[in-house]
C-alpha cells in the first residue's frame, strides 16, 4: 500500500525542549507500508537469532543396555532386547532434536521494503521524532533519561536512532530497560516495531537543524570553508602535476641516450682492438 503523503514529526533541541515541527524526507517516507513484507523480516530476524543447539540422543548413542535384559522365551513377559530402547525409561529418544542451523535468508531489497515499511508505520502513529544533534562528552545514564522525561515519553518504548556509531550515547542508554540506542544505518524492522516511540537524530535523515538549535550539524558554508594552504595545494596541483611529466620526459629522453651510445660503443670496440697486420 502506498500513498503520496508528507509527514509531519515533532522536533525537539538536544535538551528536550521543543522546537518547530519538520518534514520527513520523501525517501523513505513515502506511506508505503507493506504488512506481509514486514511480517517475512520480523520472522526472519527471530529465527535468525536461535542457537540451534537443542540436542537429543537416539538408543545408540545412550549409555549401557548392550545385553538382554532377560532371556527371550520362558519368562512370560515380553521380549526385550536392550533396556536403552525407546519404550524404556531413560532409552533413547525418536525423532528428538539435534543441532541445526534456523537461519532464514531475505533478499537485500525485501530487507529494504520491510525496514521502510515499518518506518512509514510509525509516521503514521505520529510516533516519530527528530532530535537534534546528541554529543555526549561521557556516558551518563541520568542525562538520556532526562531526555526521555523531557519528551514525555519515559512510560513506553523508545528506541533512538543515532546519526552514526556514537558510543556514549549507546552507553548511556544501556542501563534504561525501555531506552534501545543504535546507528539509524543498522536499525531493522524488529526494532522499528518493538519500539512505540522513534527518536531519530535530524542528520541521520537529512534533517538539518536550525542555527539556534542544540547542536545540529555544520552549516553547509562552513563545512565548504577550507585553510589557505589547502586552497593553494589545490590550485597548484595542475602546475605539480604538469612539471613531474616534463620531469619524467626528460629522464626518458637521458636514458634512451645512454643506451644508444652504450650500443654504439660496444658495437666499435672489437674492431679497435684488432692488432694490425705487417
Amino acid at each position: 500500500m502506498a500513498e503520496n503523503t508528507t509527514f509531519q514529526a515533532a522536533a525537539y533541541t538536544a535538551d528536550g525542549a521543543a522546537r518547530d515541527k519538520v518534514e520527513l524526507p520523501a525517501t523513505p517516507f513515502d506511506g508505503t507500508v507493506n504488512m506481509p513484507v514486514m511480517h517475512q523480516a520480523v520472522k526472519a530476524f527471530l529465527a535468525n537469532q536461535r542457537q540451534g543447539n537443542a540436542s537429543t540422543k537416539i538408543r545408540k548413542y545412550v549409555v549401557g543396555g548392550n545385553q538382554k535384559p532377560w532371556k527371550q522365551k520362558g519368562t512370560g513377559r515380553a521380549r526385550q532386547g536392550s533396556i536403552r530402547a525407546p519404550n524404556w525409561v531413560g532409552g533413547g529418544t525418536v525423532f528428538g532434536p539435534i543441532p541445526r542451523s534456523y537461519a532464514q535468508f531475505v533478499p537485500r531489497q525485501v530487507r529494504a521494503l520491510a525496514r521502510k515499511s515499518a518506518l512509514n508505520t510509525r509516521a503514521r502513529e505520529d510516533a516519530i521524532y527528530v532530535i537534534d544533534r546528541l554529543d555526549f562528552d561521557a556516558p551518563k545514564t541520568a542525562r538520556l533519561q532526562s531526555l526521555v522525561d523531557s519528551i514525555g515519553v519515559a512510560d513506553q518504548k523508545v528506541l533512538i536512532l543515532t546519526d552514526g556509531v556514537k558510543t556514549n550515547v549507546f552507553l548511556s542508554g544501556r542501563n534504561l530497560p525501555a531506552v534501545h540506542v543504535m546507528p539509524y544505518q543498522d536499525v531493522s524492522t524488529y526494532h522499528i516495531l518493538w519500539s512505540d516511540v522513534v527518536l531519530i537524530e535530524a542528520g541521520a535523515i537529512g534533517a538539518e537543524a536550525p542555527a539556534t538549535g542544540g547542536g545540529g550539524r555544520r552549516a553547509a558554508s562552513e563545512r565548504q570553508a577550507r585553510p589557505a594552504k589547502k586552497r593553494a595545494k589545490a590550485d597548484a596541483a595542475p602546475a605539480t602535476k604538469a612539471a613531474k611529466k616534463t620531469t619524467k620526459r626528460r629522464a626518458a629522453k637521458k636514458t634512451a641516450a645512454k643506451k644508444a651510445a652504450k650500443k654504439t660503443s660496444r658495437r666499435a670496440s672489437p674492431a679497435a682492438r684488432r692488432p694490425k697486420r705487417k
